[in-house]
């Protein structure tokens, strides 16, 4: 039924969100997190991988070449990675925040959590649309 709800909707994720990314070796960090179903609210546990500014997650641990994943968020469009022990009312939860969007993940203890928390946020650091040096001026020439 989720596979229905997701095709229907769009929401299997586009190869072009992952292409390049060699996902299946040396992640930032992998591990198991549960996360909230997108229309079915329901919680489930998958397989995160954190790489190159993309957190996909799988159904299953053994990750390959050939998987494909069940998701895709591009941390960089991510503006927040912060505990939500309180908003959910779990322990170990942490909430991501797009400015469309939050989503909620549990992790198994809080060490885990933390580390999660640590590697997305330095991941939004690095990936996050900053200044170019198209877009910074230069005071100095336009005297």
């Amino acid at each position: 039924m989720e596979s229905i709800l997701r095709s229907l909707t769009g929401q299997d994720p586009n190869p072009d969100d992952y292409r390049n990314i060699d996902f299946w070796s040396d992640p930032e960090r992998s591990g198991w997190l549960t996360k909230q179903g997108d229309y079915i609210k329901t919680w489930r546990r998958r397989w995160f991988v954190l790489k190159q500014g993309k957190l996909l997650w799988f159904k299953e641990r053994s990750v390959t070449r050939g998987s494909i994943p069940r998701g895709v968020i591009p941390v960089g469009k991510c503006l927040t990675v912060k505990g939500a022990e309180d908003v959910l009312n779990k322990p170990y939860a942490f909430e991501l925040s797009t400015s469309q969007e939050t989503m909620y993940f549990i992790a198994d203890s809080e060490k885990e959590k933390e580390e999660w928390i640590n590697s997305i946020g330095r991941s939004i650091v690095q990936h996050s649309r900053s200044v170019t040096d198209s877009e910074v001026v230069d005071y100095d020439s336009t005297r």
